[in-house]
């Protein structure tokens, strides 16, 4: 299958409690394999909890705005530019701690399972629930 062009007009937002989210690449959208891409916004005071992703890598990427990054129980602030790469099955969270929007790219591979991204949830397990001050 060949390449494919991915307007942001034409990819619509799923909206969560914690943000929206914009699959720019996964196997319905554009049949990858190996990459799954997706945009996220954070709203100021919102966040994507403590959570891992069996068997797949991620970078995720600030394109504008300040987030609490959490890496296992270890946290970094990060601006525009800066990244942090998780290994498979890594705990890490995300939360918008600044004042503006937050806009992240989130890059993960390979593709597992139908969307191109499986998630387990680790938000209400020790030690993950008590490493913030104000958990979102």
């Amino acid at each position: 299958m060949p390449g494919k062009f991915v307007l942001s007009a034409n990819t619509p937002q799923e909206v969560l409690d914690w943000g929206k989210l914009r699959w720019m690449s996964h196997p319905p959208s554009t049949h990858a394999e190996q990459l799954t891409v997706i945009e996220v916004t954070l709203q100021p005071g919102k966040g994507h909890d403590f959570h891992k992703h069996p068997g797949q890598e991620e970078v995720i990427y600030v394109i504008s705005g300040e987030i609490e990054q959490w890496l296992a129980t270890e946290k970094q602030t990060l601006k525009s530019g800066d990244s942090v790469f998780v290994t498979a099955d890594e705990v890490h969270a995300s939360f918008n701690t600044g004042s503006d929007t937050a806009i992240l790219i989130a890059i993960l591979g390979p593709c597992i399972g139908d969307q191109g991204y499986e998630l387990i949830d680790v938000a209400s397990e020790a030690p993950w629930n008590t490493l913030r001050d104000h958990p979102t």
